[in-house]
């Protein structure tokens, strides 16, 4: 594997788990109510702003990886949607990337 794909396998993993360690704290201390997340999120216009930051860039990643792995035919690639929209861009896109950049046959 290249110095380039590791790096992108560990900035997925790294965008995997240090989000999820301010997130679960927070879901324990609210009692796993996934609902309260959201307002959360838009607590001020800083969290706001943010929130919409990321979800464009998330939509822009996802149809880029669409577009690429209907041309490439890399359909492991597409696991990178479900990461970016369940765990978080930090994670799906380097996995993305690291995805893109493993040689197809």
């Amino acid at each position: 594997m290249s110095p380039l794909r590791m790096i992108y396998l560990g900035l997925a993993v790294w965008g995997a788990i240090h989000p999820m360690a301010h997130v679960l704290p927070w879901l324990q201390e609210n009692r796993w109510n996934l609902g309260a997340l959201p307002a959360a999120w838009h607590a001020n216009a800083a969290t706001t702003g943010l929130v919409w930051d990321l979800t464009i860039a998330a939509i822009a990643l996802c149809v880029f990886v669409l577009a690429e792995t209907w041309v490439r035919r890399n359909w492991v690639a597409l696991v990178a949607i479900p990461a970016t929209f369940c765990i978080g861009l930090s994670c799906g896109l380097p996995l993305y990337l690291f995805l893109r950049t493993r040689p197809v046959t």
